[in-house]
This record gives structure tokens, C-alpha cells and sequence, in this order.
């Protein structure tokens, strides 16, 4: 299945999930679930038009997520794990 949204739809769903920096698929789990506990309609404060949206907000994220293609790149891998390299000299690079 090939993965459509729009940039904006993308941005949107990033923002409702307050989502920061690097994350992966637990942490975006996480943030999820919190949100959904509070905007459940079935909580005093719920709202289930804001629950709807989180709902297809996380669907949409964690679909990027699992489509997402990775680069098997020295730069990239240094992206990810900036201390991993021995030589302050080679992370400096």
C-alpha cells in the first residue's frame, strides 16, 4: 500500500501528537495513549471530535513510520548514534 498524505495533514498529526525531536514507534505509542486517556469521550474532560482526529492522527503517523525507508548510510548511521564513533576527531567530521 503506498503511503499518501499531504505534508500538512503530516504536520497536523505531528502537532496533535506533540511530537518533538527524534522519536520512535514506542515513545509515539506512549504519547498516544496518554492523549487518548484524556480526550476519551468517556472522561469528565473527553472530546470526541479531539479523540477522532488523535485516533487518525496516530494512524497516520505510525503508517509513515512503517513505510518510512532507511538509509544503511555512514552519515546516517552517525545521525542516529552520534557517540558511537571512538575519535572525537572522526564525530566532529
Amino acid at each position: 500500500m503506498f503511503f499518501e498524505v499531504s505534508y500538512d495533514e503530516f504536520e497536523e498529526a505531528v502537532e496533535l501528537l506533540g511530537l518533538i525531536g527524534l522519536e520512535n514507534k514506542e515513545m509515539v505509542r506512549q504519547r498516544y495513549l496518554k492523549l487518548s486517556k484524556e480526550l476519551h469521550p468517556d472522561m469528565p474532560n473527553g472530546d470526541t471530535q479531539k479523540f477522532q482526529q488523535l485516533t487518525k492522527s496516530y494512524k497516520l503517523i505510525t503508517q509513515y513510520m512503517d513505510q518510512f525507508r532507511f538509509k544503511f548510510s555512514r552519515e546516517e548511521f552517525r545521525d542516529q548514534y552520534p557517540f558511537s564513533f571512538n575519535s572525537t576527531k572522526e564525530w566532529l567530521k
